[in-house]
């Protein structure tokens, strides 16, 4: 009875949200805790309850407690911190790397934005390996202009000379706005850029403007093509933003891999295994083991698997084909590299070198063909009925569409009062704090070492 209860309750929509419903889902959840066969581990429910309800488990008072055990050092070491904190922490390491003020504002607002929606692999934890190391090793600028090539009503081609690709693609994604405000459709591809961030940062760039907007990215080489091992192509999200009568967009943002190299790297740094047909290496083993995959992924020694994994039978070839369309749109305008050349290392000498990516975006106006409130309405009924539509008997329980877990963990978070920095990005934040003298007094202390 009480999984009835419960799976009725997450069908109900907004009962993430609704102070009393939360009460009763836990109350709920600690009832179907204790019916026979009931795993708490490993049903669905219980994940559901911590992720969007809140639900911490009550113990029980009918048996003498037993000793608890101690917790894991690092998740009793984790520290909530506002938002705004981080953000100024990223903005002022920005600075003592030497970017503008104006870039370093842009930089630090794409990063937190991923933190603020859930996407751990693309926020705090990419300022120091992806942004910062990389300025160390001389294979990132931290201040270059933004140069526009080639440029028509509709089009435009821009070169970011290396610099910072979380400021370059923003400037990016604003010209194709204003173009398409003024002509109707904006499209720009990017040349000489790097490692931009979230894609969906884009697409709501353009949703907030009242368009569609569309953008992806090439990166380094990282997936497989369908029958090989050899990492050839890079995980080249795919990213469209539709604005609809929600409180949020319909923002359908994801790699063309099963899994991206940012996930891995957030599983070495929760002592996770990588979930079993995400990798493969030489020999045409699906791997496991991430700290191994991390280094041998660097070596070329094993790649990503498409979207549907390694071979046909699981439509493998759908994802291998869509990741090959965003490098094709994202080298072909302005005959820019790929897999290797942008590796970022030498494979001779192993010394780093820079990875100059590629990107497009594309904003199409919506109030030409159709009044912008008419489209987000009817925008709106369809992801709607999506929501409503019949659930699985013995399946997760709620339906979601694109956006939407993203605009839920937003709510979680602003709740908590910001975001959950696990020790390892804290270690990360007191390593930068103490290499750049900018930094040592206004960070004297960080949240997590009172």
């Amino acid at each position: 009875m009480s999984k009835q209860e419960l799976l009725d309750l997450i069908a109900t929509p907004g009962s993430h949200t609704d102070a009393s419903l939360k009460v009763k889902f836990s109350t709920l959840l600690d009832s179907y805790k204790d019916e026979a066969g009931v795993n708490a581990s490993t049903d669905p429910l219980f994940k559901i309850g911590a992720l969007l309800y809140g639900y911490t488990p009550t113990t029980s008072t009918s048996t003498a407690p037993s000793p608890s055990p101690s917790p894991a050092p690092a998740k009793s070491s984790d520290c909530i911190i506002p938002f705004d904190y981080m953000t100024s922490f990223m903005y002022d390491t920005f600075l003592s790397y030497g970017v503008s003020p104006s870039n370093a504002k842009i930089c630090a607002d794409v990063l937190i934005e991923a933190d603020k929606r859930g996407i751990d692999s693309h926020g705090i934890g990419r300022l120091k390996p992806i942004y910062c190391d990389r300025m160390d090793k001389g294979i990132l600028w931290p201040d270059k202009p933004i140069d526009v090539v080639k440029e028509t009503d509709c089009l435009a081609v821009v070169d970011g000379n290396l610099g910072i690709g979380l400021y370059i693609g923003p400037k990016c994604m604003e010209i194709a706005i204003q173009k398409a405000k003024k002509h109707g459709v904006g499209f720009v591809v990017a040349q000489n850029s790097t490692h931009y961030g979230i894609a969906g940062y884009y697409a709501t760039m353009a949703t907030d403007a009242g368009c569609i907007g569309f953008t992806g990215t090439n990166a380094r080489p990282s997936i497989a093509p369908t029958h090989g091992v050899e990492p050839m192509l890079g995980t080249n999200p795919l990213c469209f933003g539709i604005p609809t009568d929600d409180e949020f967009p319909f923002v359908i943002d994801c790699a063309t891999s099963v899994n991206q190299r940012g996930k891995i790297e957030r599983y070495a740094r929760e002592g996770k295994d990588t979930p079993k047909g995400c990798v493969i290496d030489n020999d045409g083993i699906e791997r496991t083991d991430t700290e191994g995959i991390l280094k041998d992924m660097v070596q070329g020694k094993c790649a990503l698997t498409p979207l549907g994994g390694a071979g046909e039978d699981m439509g493998g070839y759908k994802g291998y084909g869509w990741a090959t369309t965003v490098e094709l749109l994202c080298t072909a305008f302005q005959s820019g590299p790929f897999g290797e050349d942008v590796c970022g290392i030498d494979r001779k000498t192993g010394k780093p070198k820079p990875m100059p990516l590629g990107h497009f975006f594309l904003a199409i106006d919506i109030e030409p063909l159709c009044g912008l409130d008419t489209f987000k309405e009817n925008a709106g009924k369809l992801v709607n009925a999506l929501r409503e539509s019949k659930k699985a008997p013995n399946g997760g329980g709620r339906i979601f569409t694109a956006g939407e877990k993203e605009h839920v963990a937003r709510g979680e978070r602003f709740g908590q009062g910001g975001l959950t920095v696990p020790v390892s990005l804290q270690k990360n934040m007191a390593d930068l704090r103490d290499k750049q003298e900018s930094l040592k007094t206004k960070y004297a202390k960080l949240p997590f070492e009172e």
